[in-house]
């Protein structure tokens, strides 16, 4: 399916700038395209004095399904180089991001769906959701800082799982374990996020963003979001993870006992 404008919703209402994945027919999986369209919309309000919060959403009941693996087998194929991943500026954006970002989360999130939220100030979650990051199981490593930030939020041996092992936390537990601030059932989700986005744009923006300033240390988590950069690079391209998209793309197990 191509890329759209459409596959990125962006809707203004008043102070609060609100981004939605809407690749419904994929899942909401990001494309390129996708991430550099978001990209440009962070930079944009970031510059903006009438916009105070930004608030993450999904279209269809998910979140989303993370990147787009064809995205990734054109890199390991050598059709695009992985320096130019939208996905890497956007990220680094996030990093030093002062405003306050919201999630709103339902159905899947997957992969970037779930690192996302490590860089959001506000998370809200169906209880039914899904969350997962298995780099593993695609011959790749960790992103957007999650090696460091997870780790923090839920323990290092749980993040082990879920990097390492596929293991899948529902919304309910990320809530318990603090990766969300509230689970709820999913009609609230976003009605709940979108009042929490708006009670924060009526705070004083300076003291917000000198108060996140404070709470996160973005020389240190975009340092680390490069050393993974440089090795997720690297796996894009290795013989594992062409057999992990190929095994993907025909609906079957990797298998990495040749490596």
């Amino acid at each position: 399916m191509p890329d759209s404008p459409e596959d990125i919703l962006i809707t203004r209402n008043a102070t609060i700038l609100e981004i939605a994945f809407n690749r419904v027919p994929k899942k909401n999986a990001l494309t390129d395209a996708m991430y550099r369209q978001i990209a440009d919309q962070l930079e944009a309000a970031a510059d903006d004095e009438g916009i105070r919060a930004v608030l993450f959403r999904g279209e269809g009941g998910v979140f989303t399904s993370g990147n787009d693996i064809h995205d990734f087998s054109l890199i390991a194929t050598g059709q695009r180089d992985a320096k130019d991943m939208q996905v890497m500026r956007l990220l680094r954006i996030l990093a030093h991001y002062e405003k306050p970002v919201i999630a709103a989360v339902e159905g899947l999130a997957v992969g970037i769906g779930l690192t996302l939220l490590l860089h959001c100030d506000l998370v809200y979650v169906a209880k039914d959701a899904r969350l997962s990051v298995p780099f593993v199981d695609l011959a790749l490593v960790p992103e957007a800082a999650s090696s460091l930030l997870l780790p923090q939020i839920i323990g290092p041996r749980r993040a082990y799982a879920m990097f390492a092992c596929g293991a899948v936390m529902e919304g309910a537990e990320a809530a318990e374990l603090g990766l969300a601030n509230e689970a709820l059932d999913a009609a609230h989700v976003l009605v709940t996020a979108r009042e929490k986005a708006h009670m924060l744009s009526q705070k004083a923006p300076g003291a917000l963003a000198l108060t996140k300033r404070l709470m996160r240390d973005g020389a240190l988590i975009a340092a680390q979001m490069d050393r993974e950069g440089a090795l997720f690079a690297e796996r894009l391209v290795s013989p594992e993870a062409r057999e992990a998209f190929m095994a993907f793309a025909q609906k079957r197990r990797p298998d990495f006992s040749q490596f």
